[in-house]
């Protein structure tokens, strides 16, 4: 990819093994050399952290369409004074959650417009599309499981009902299957490593 750096994003539903991975990809790049900025949306700035304190635990209700505005809001923050340098500076960007999260969870989630959504994130970010989204694939049951030995709170999107999550996973397999150059899909129940090795496979002839 030359000096332009590389854009790398992990998507799934909650509790499909993300941060896992990304600490795995994360260690692998360090050991091919590879300056790597570890990120993750909501969040990833001071800016950012806020709002992302206001989407997954404000107690009360957020209409739809501000919730999606507010991951805008803070998407357009991010990569403008975080992700956009990094790429310019060579770095590898290895970020947990991107636009496909939004078009996933506001879109169909939240039975949103999907294109608009889409489109909101793709002018909030200037049209910046990364240039391999990884998609953990866990059914919904799957996930509540690892999800209940795991947490002491769930946010408020953790929290939603089966039938919320069953229409994110399918919007996301949705996503992928429109876009097949971009996506590669893993089984998130498959052991971690094999799945860091189809990770590394699809990645290194980037680099």
């Amino acid at each position: 990819m030359g000096s332009r750096g590389l854009f790398i994003t992990l998507e799934g539903g909650d509790g499909s093994g993300k941060t896992t991975q990304a600490e795995l990809l994360t260690e692998w790049l360090v050991t091919r050399g590879r300056s790597v900025v570890r990120t993750r949306e909501p969040g990833g700035t001071e800016v950012g952290d806020e709002i992302r304190e206001i989407v997954l635990h404000h107690r009360g209700d957020i209409a739809p369409r501000a919730e999606a505005l507010l991951y805008a809001a803070d998407r357009a923050h991010h990569i403008k004074t975080k992700v956009r340098p990094a790429l310019a500076d060579g770095q590898v960007v290895v970020q947990d959650r991107y636009l496909d999260s939004s078009v996933a969870y506001q879109g169909a989630g939240r039975v949103l417009d999907a294109v608009q959504v889409r489109d909101l994130s793709l002018w909030a970010s200037e049209g910046l599309l990364p240039d391999v989204t990884i998609l953990l694939d866990l059914d919904p049951a799957s996930a509540r499981t690892r999800l209940d030995g795991a947490r002491t709170r769930y946010d408020r999107l953790e929290a939603e009902k089966l039938d919320f999550h069953g229409r994110v996973r399918d919007a996301y397999l949705a996503l992928a299957a429109a876009e097949p150059e971009r996506f590669i899909v893993l089984d998130a129940s498959d052991e971690p490593a094999a799945i860091a090795a189809a990770i590394r496979a699809r990645v290194e002839p980037l680099l």
